[in-house]
């Protein structure tokens, strides 16, 4: 990612999750390292918000020192346990990659994502998956087509007899590629 300036965005809902398991922690000090992560964490999201009461500058200049507070709470003070240990270092290492909507219009969570690919994982947890690297590689091909189809509109079966006839007739595959409104 960083050799080819890659701009990645963390899922935020999947950082509070982990956070909520550091509050929930019986070691104390984990506790009260987990509780100060997750208020700072609110913070941040009190001024995403508020973000329509704000001129875009200041939001920005908030939000800005909302991050620096979140990364502060979990980067200093952090208990000598792994758990909290693994949490600083994510942040550490990565900080940035959870606060890449900031300054992009990206939402802070990757629940799109997640909810396109749900079928497949609900498919593969059914039916215990594939076992040859041909197996993979077509339930990953059917699967790709089946979610494009979905996120254009169009009829994965039809797609998919078009495909058949062509290959069966000699004629080009049809494409992925979105159809160009005609409009």
């Amino acid at each position: 990612m960083k050799d080819f300036d890659v701009k990645i965005q963390f899922c935020l809902a999947h950082l509070i999750r982990d956070v909520k398991y550091l509050v929930d922690f019986p070691d104390n000090s984990v506790k009260r390292y987990g509780n100060k992560v997750l208020q700072a964490l609110r913070e941040l999201f009190h001024i995403i918000h508020l973000r329509e009461n704000m001129t875009q500058g200041k939001f920005l200049k908030k939000l800005e020192e909302k991050k620096r507070a979140v990364l502060h709470a979990a980067t200093s003070y952090v208990p000598e346990r792994s758990e909290a240990r693994n949490m600083a270092k994510r942040f550490i290492d990565h900080g940035d990659a959870y606060f890449t909507f900031i300054i992009s219009p990206i939402h802070p969570t990757n629940n799109c994502a997640e909810q396109a690919i749900r079928f497949v994982v609900i498919y593969r947890k059914i039916s215990q998956g594939t076992r040859s690297i041909n197996g993979r590689i077509g339930c990953e091909r059917f699967f790709t087509v089946v979610a494009t189809c979905a996120m254009q509109s169009r009829s994965a079966f039809d797609f998919i007899k078009d495909a058949f006839h062509s290959y069966f007739h000699g004629l080009a595959a049809p494409s992925l590629l979105p159809i160009p409104d005609s409009t």
